[in-house]
């Protein structure tokens, strides 16, 4: 545990020097931030726009404005987080827009599963297929729900740091996240009756 924590502060101190240098201009830090931080946003945004297209386009805007005010970012607080702030603010305005335009979202252009992580090479196609299945469900949540679930489930923060990301309480955050649960086991249901448990073990939403 002590080397765990020793580890976490040493990246704490690394990413507290690279924006030091960032601010002054530094470009290889600026592309360290870039590197460190764009496959894992990527992911977020995907499973939220639900389109590589727009998912591109966030994730290019995020880390601009990010860049733009690096100045005000205290360094009490991960990068990570306060660019998936940025991240998230950026995917509402994209699914307003969307909905504005459509009336409606398009369920139909999410790719299954696919959010720029390369997952398992091996997997089964059955374990994939239901990992698809899950996915689909989750892109039915609501964006707050569907955000709970994506950065709970799939990229491990705690509800402290959700918080963060979302801006609202942590009560709020662990409401949206039994909500989610809930809704998800209705959609799901339907479709795979018999393979509740498997499911609940493939998407962590045991409980």
């Amino acid at each position: 545990m002590p080397e765990a924590q020793a580890s976490c502060n040493d990246e704490r101190r690394h990413e507290r020097q690279l924006i030091a240098r960032a601010r002054r201009g530094d470009q290889r830090a600026l592309r360290e931030l870039i590197d460190g931080h764009k496959n894992r946003l990527h992911a977020f945004v995907s499973r939220m726009v639900r389109n590589h297209h727009d998912a591109e386009e966030v994730v290019q805007d995020a880390f601009l404005r990010a860049f733009a005010s690096l100045d005000s970012f205290s360094t009490e607080y991960r990068f990570s987080t306060w660019l998936f702030t940025i991240g998230y603010r950026l995917c509402l305005n994209a699914l307003r827009r969307k909905q504005s335009l459509t009336g409606e979202f398009d369920f139909a252009t999410v790719p299954d599963g696919s959010d720029g992580i390369d997952r398992r090479t091996a997997e089964s196609d059955e374990a994939a297929h239901l990992r698809s299945i899950v996915w689909r469900a989750v892109d039915r949540l609501s964006p707050q729900q569907r955000a709970t679930v994506v950065l709970f489930y799939r990229h491990d923060h705690s509800c402290q740091d959700i918080a963060l990301v979302l801006e609202l309480p942590v009560a709020t955050v662990k409401s949206h996240l039994h909500r989610a649960r809930q809704r998800l086991r209705e959609l799901l249901q339907p479709a795979v009756t018999s393979e509740t448990t498997k499911l609940r073990i493939l998407a962590g939403l045991a409980g």
